[in-house]
């Protein structure tokens, strides 16, 4: 393995010590993607976490421009060379992919691929990932000489090997990753759960105590007034310290999140988690937002929250994308799908329309409007527009 230019122990060791890094797993998939690309001298990779149901869950590429991913449409399948990496877990190093018989096409925006490396990521018997590299890079001396015209010179049985290793340490950086955060998501449920208790019983008592001051008022009106007064005073004294109870518990159920990344790292991570989590590619950009007041930050929050909920559980969609920007003075957040869409106004007649009441409740709240946009078969779009940031 001492042929390559960045085959050497330190270059391995960089690309591990870098993945190890990373706590977030999309962060994970991207480190360990440019770090075989760069580590292997490849002109494109590419890392595909398989789903249940025939396609991947999470496909993260390096060496395509952002433009060209979103021209070459949705994911792939888990058909050809990548079902059998995922199905027959073994490696696949090809001197032209191309003329493999289980080589099925690419859509018209891809790019040319021509000498293909690939290994299973597994943890375990359980493949949780394919790893592949495309079109080796020639050395400036390569060893026979190559032509210019050419300009690759496909990989070797030494490179082969070295990508195993990266596969064996991403497999563990993978699943760390993955630990991570079902243990934050478990910490916050358990959080929430403990709260919501405390609530239920602090609330509970004061109410208890405030219709029984009431009830012992309403008898003492004609009898004795005086008395009645004093205790319509506890029932006030009684209301106020529920509210009380109610304000502490909101602000401290305000997700933690907030007060330590801010809005657009909060989205971001959660949306990180959800697409993770569903079949659907779940998209965020956020640029030019600076921070907002706590209770606009939280507004902003909760609506991202409902309409994922909505794109992702109710509208079958394939691709949802959320972006945070600035337009003039104001803030705007946009959540759109190219779900199956809905009649707004059939929606409203149906009573079935809560969510959207809430969020716009919330952005009536900070002074902000909310436009929800939809039609059926062709998607939803819903902006929060209010001012700040």
């Amino acid at each position: 393995m001492s042929q390559g230019p960045r085959s050497g122990l330190a270059a391995v060791s960089s690309a591990l010590l870098a993945m190890s890094r990373h706590l977030e797993v999309r962060d994970v998939l991207k480190t360990i993607v440019a770090s075989a690309r760069e580590l292997l001298d490849a002109q494109y990779a590419a890392l595909g976490v398989p789903d249940d149901h025939g396609g991947f869950a999470q496909f993260v590429v390096d060496g395509i421009g952002e433009e060209q991913w979103k021209a070459i449409g949705p994911l792939p399948r888990q058909h050809g060379i990548l079902a059998a990496m995922l199905h027959e877990a073994k490696p696949e190093r090809l001197a032209d992919v191309r003329k493999d018989p289980r080589f099925e096409g690419w859509p018209s925006a891809h790019p040319e691929m021509s000498d293909f490396l690939g290994l299973p990521i597994r943890d375990g018997d359980e493949v949780i990932g394919a790893l592949f590299l495309a079109n080796k890079l020639c050395p400036a001396r390569a060893n026979p000489p190559r032509p210019k015209s050419e300009g690759r010179c496909g990989f070797t049985e030494d490179d082969e090997e070295l990508l195993s290793i990266l596969a064996q340490h991403a497999a563990i950086a993978l699943t760390n990753a993955r630990l991570y955060e079902r243990s934050r998501e478990l910490t916050i449920a358990e959080e929430r759960s403990r709260l919501a208790h405390e609530l239920h019983d602090a609330v509970s008592q004061k109410l208890f105590s405030l219709r029984l001051t009431a009830q012992a008022a309403a008898t003492l009106v004609d009898r004795d007034p005086s008395r009645a007064k004093g205790e319509l005073q506890q029932v006030a004294a009684l209301a106020a310290e529920a509210a009380d109870e109610l304000r502490a518990a909101v602000v401290e159920l305000r997700p933690a999140a907030l007060d330590e990344d801010g809005l657009v790292a909060t989205l971001r991570t959660q949306i990180q988690v959800l697409d993770r989590a569903h079949s659907a590619r779940v998209t965020f950009t956020g640029h030019g937002v600076r921070a907002l007041p706590a209770a606009q930050e939280e507004a902003f929050l909760r609506v991202a929250q409902e309409a994922l909920h909505n794109a992702l559980r109710h509208s079958g969609a394939e691709h949802v994308d959320v972006t945070l920007h600035k337009r003039g003075p104001d803030t705007v957040l946009r959540v759109t799908d190219d779900g199956s869409g809905f009649d707004p106004t059939a929606v409203r007649r149906a009573g079935r329309h809560l969510g959207l009441v809430s969020m716009r409740d919330r952005a009536g709240g900070i002074g902000g409007s909310l436009t929800v946009e939809s039609v059926s078969g062709k998607g939803t779009t819903i902006e929060l527009e209010a001012p700040g940031g």
